[in-house]
């Protein structure tokens, strides 16, 4: 991918990889009035390979907010497009930038499932994606974290886009320009406090060592490929050393002994997410710590117990036991329970009261750790039913569709 050609062929080039010849009806795109997502905007108004629904997230965090979206308005008005203002709050803890990150991607998850919206298209350029190699090699990532954005990417119902990942940002603002068309500058662009401003100003430094934008991305890419054979490779040792038990990851410690130390951490570390559901894996240093110690340790939202034979990772009682939703709405985004119509009833944790209330669990073949995560049916505190545990007639709980199989 070069970021030197025109804004628009690269555009163009990547919607036929993303689609070939088979372009979805409706496209979303997240505009902030901004100058990379305008021209990004105006760019997929002008190929027409679909229609082009706009959506902007007002963060309410400045007042200027308004007057930006407002050029995002009326540039939809003037082109017939659709145009959503969606809102989201901080609720003031954690890291600004990234709780605005999060919220955003959130909101516009929420508006393109509702619209009925598979693809959303984001405005990332290729300085973007130096930006990003830059600040996670500061925070000391691996091949994962330096591959850096993906130019597709799903996420449940929706596929995040970046088709303007290789063009610079100057020659979107270049675009602009010549079509007459206006945007807004973010004042947060030029505040040092965030690491992506502290990036940016880096590389105006670097680029006489040769560490350019074209360079990074391409160093990027590299880590991209690379990324692509270790999942590949990854894939070949589950197959192998791993099974999905009653909604744990059991993996067979003679093989994960055999295999070398990075792929054992990325296989750990895939299994913990995918029993947790978590969508970043663990620092490395916890994780390392973790398979290292050979004792029972809680990581991300998980119990990983070692055996003589196996290494078990399960959900931890601390994360699921304030979980409870009504039955027949997945549990811990993993389990679904069924059974005898009643109203009324609802889905959480067995934990060690509701153990205590199955005299013959022993019989149903599943570890005690593994039963107190497991989905139980409630009436206020009164157990109706535990299936994994065998109790209560007629009531069964499944794994739902991606979480029976860790491949």
């Amino acid at each position: 991918m070069s970021a030197q050609n025109a804004p628009e062929d690269v555009i163009a080039e990547a919607l036929e990889r993303a689609f070939g010849g088979g372009a979805p009806e409706r496209i979303g795109v997240a505009v902030s009035g901004g100058g990379d997502s305008m021209a990004l905007l105006d760019l997929l108004r002008q190929l027409g390979v679909a229609e082009i629904c706009v959506a902007s997230v007002n963060h309410g965090l400045r007042a200027e907010a308004a007057e930006e979206l407002a050029l995002v308005a009326a540039y939809a008005a003037q082109h017939g497009l659709s145009h959503d203002i969606l809102k989201w709050h901080w609720e003031g803890a954690g890291n600004l930038q990234a709780a605005a990150r999060d919220g955003r991607r959130a909101a516009l998850h929420d508006w393109a499932v509702r619209r009925g919206i598979a693809h959303v298209a984001l405005g990332h350029t290729a300085d973007d994606q130096a930006e990003t190699f830059l600040m996670r090699l500061a925070r000391g990532s691996g091949v994962d974290g330096l591959a850096g954005m993906a130019e597709a990417r799903m996420d449940g119902a929706v596929t995040w886009l970046r088709p303007a990942l290789g063009a610079r940002r100057g020659a979107l603002r270049g675009h602009l320009r010549a079509a007459g068309i206006d945007w807004a500058e973010d004042p947060s662009n030029e505040d040092v406090r965030f690491d992506r401003v502290k990036a940016r100003q880096m590389m105006e430094g670097l680029a006489p060592l040769g560490l350019t934008v074209d360079r990074l991305v391409q160093t990027s890419e590299h880590m991209a490929r690379e990324r692509d054979t270790l999942h590949w490779a990854a894939r070949q040792a589950k197959a192998g050393a791993a099974q999905v038990v009653a909604g744990d990851v059991v993996l067979d410690a003679e093989a994960l002994e055999m295999m070398p130390e990075s792929m054992a951490l990325r296989v750990v570390a895939d299994a913990l997410c995918f029993v947790s559901g978590e969508t970043y894996r663990p620092r490395f240093k916890a994780l390392k710590a973790a398979l290292e110690s050979r004792k029972s340790v809680t990581l991300h939202g998980c119990l990983i117990l070692p055996g003589k034979s196996h290494v078990t990772i399960t959900r931890e009682l601390k994360a699921v036991q304030a979980a409870r939703v009504p039955v027949g709405t997945n549990w811990d985004g993993r389990w679904r329970v069924g059974g005898p119509e009643v109203a009324g009833l609802e889905v959480a944790a067995l934990g060690e009261g509701g153990l205590a209330q199955c005299p013959d669990w022993r019989d149903a073949g599943v570890a005690r750790q593994t039963l107190l995560v497991s989905p139980a049916v409630w009436r206020d505190t009164e157990l109706i039913a535990a299936p994994l545990a065998g109790f209560g007639e007629g009531w069964y709980a499944e794994l739902v569709e991606g979480r029976a199989v860790f491949g």
